[in-house]
This record gives C-alpha cells, structure tokens and sequence, in this order.
C-alpha cells in the first residue's frame, strides 16, 4: 500500500502521479460548464496579490512582466494601473486562455519561464502566482525573472505550501470533514507529479535572498471559512471527477456526498496557506 500524509491508497487501483506541467492546465471538456479552478483562483487570491503589488508602488508607466499568467484577471488590472504609457507582458506556455487580441499596453506571448531566455525590457515588475512548484528547473527560473528586472526592479513570487497545511477541514471532528480530507488528499496525490515539493512555498524567503534580491519581505494569507475557498472546492471537485475515479482514488459517491455537504456551507474549508514573498533587484 503507498501511504500519502496518513492515508493509505491502494497501488493496485491507483495508476500513479498525473504528469502535468502546470496544475492550471486542464482540458476543455472538463471546463465545459463548470467554474474553472483558475477563475476560482483568481477570486480567492487577487486581493491579497493586489494588496501586495500596491505597497510594491506600482504606477503609471511601469513595465511588468506576468510568469505563467494562467488567465487575465491579474494582467487586466496590471494594464489599468500602468495606463497607456506602461507596459503588461502576459507569457505562459499555453495561451488558449487568452479570448481576445491583446491591446497596449498588453501584450501576450508564448513562452516557458525554465527554458526560454527572459524577455528583454527591464521591468520594473516582475510577478508569478502558482507557477514555480510546477516548473522543472526552478532556480533557473528564479534566475532568468531576476535578470529581466532593471535594477531595483521588484520581484513578487506566490506559491501554496500544501505541506504546510494539507487539510480540507483543519477542524476535523464528523463524518464530512473525514470525506473532505480524503478528497484532499487524493486530489494531491492525482497532481502530485515527480520531482513536485509541496513544501517549496515556505522557502521562497531564502531562495530570493540566494538569487541575489534585497529587502526580502514574506507573508502568508490563509484563508479559512470563505466563500472563495468553497467555490475553488467545488470546481476542483467537479473538473477533476473522471480523474479522480479513474484512477481509484474516489468513488463518484464519496464527490457527490462532498460537493452535497459544500454546498450547505456548513463545512470550515480552507486552503494551504499562499507564501508571497518579495524583493529587490540590487
């Protein structure tokens, strides 16, 4: 039996790791009439990077970069305060979400943050939210956002930190907070890829002082008890049923039963903890 935080799943039913390269990349079918996990993101998170962005100073005329932008609703209000004299650079390696020709300051391209060259331009911003646990070379990563910032430039990276904390219901004391645990954990297990560290967020602090950055500042938003939470709870659930039976890690019963008992909002859902962290280019 492989043991995943304390549950056991069966190897005989479970076919391994799903390969994703970026856990916001899911198949149209699965979108199709349902909220989509990104947009659910997005309303979870874009305060909190909002606010972050903000007290970075960002104003008319910056240059920033977007890493793995995933959607548009970070780059949109990135456009709206830069105004037309700054500029909004959206890469990800897949561009499908993108439904309209960009317009200036906003620009779209294709490109992958571990493997191409940094776009040139010295930014004064450069942000990635969920983006770097699911790279293969993160440091280069790191390294090629670094190189794109003019000096004093400022870096801003977000990522989750499952590790940190994996529960669905923190405050497990019935029946539909085991069932909610359980499918956390087999939605982990489902994305959880080789070479995956559900703990990198917490280690954001030192590797941006490692790559070189100045006045490195971190927090962490954990939200528990919100709408927000709930609504990502339920597009996971919904986009990821074929897959989640599939590959024996739940039974269409035991989702039914959970999205059942998210729906009377009885249940304190939360998230793992989003790390940001932040400095400057020297």
């Amino acid at each position: 039996m492989t043991q995943i935080d304390g549950h056991l799943l069966d190897p005989r039913q479970y076919a391994g790791p799903r390969q994703l390269s970026d856990h916001r990349q899911l198949s149209g079918s699965r979108q199709s009439g349902t909220r989509s996990r990104s947009e659910a993101f997005a309303d979870l998170f874009d305060p909190t990077t909002f606010g972050h962005i903000e007290r970075l100073g960002i104003g008319p005329g910056w240059r920033c970069w977007e890493v793995g932008a995933g959607g548009t609703s970070v780059i949109s209000w990135l456009a709206r305060r830069v105004g037309p004299t700054g500029r909004v650079l959206a890469t990800d390696i897949d561009t499908s979400w993108q439904t309209r020709a960009a317009r200036s300051p906003l620009e779209v391209r294709i490109h992958d943050v571990a493997a191409d060259p940094p776009p040139a331009g010295g930014f004064d911003l450069v942000h990635a939210r969920l983006v770097l646990a699911d790279v293969g070379d993160r440091k280069r990563a790191i390294a090629s956002m670094l190189r794109a910032l003019r000096p004093g430039g400022r870096l801003l990276v977000e990522e989750l930190d499952p590790a940190l904390q994996p529960l669905a219901c923190p405050d497990e004391h019935g029946p539909a907070q085991e069932l909610a645990n359980r499918l956390r954990q087999a939605v982990r297990a489902l994305f959880t890829e080789p070479g995956a560290d559900v703990a990198y967020g917490r280690g954001l602090p030192r590797l941006l002082r490692e790559a070189g950055l100045r006045r490195v500042e971190s927090d962490a938003y954990f939200p528990l008890v919100s709408p927000g939470v709930a609504a990502l709870e339920t597009a996971t659930l919904q986009q990821l049923r074929a897959e989640l039976t599939g590959a024996g890690l739940a039974t269409p019963e035991d989702i039914d039963q959970h999205l059942a008992n998210v729906a009377t909002g009885a249940l304190d859902l939360a998230t793992p903890p989003l790390i940001s962290t932040w400095g400057r280019k020297a």
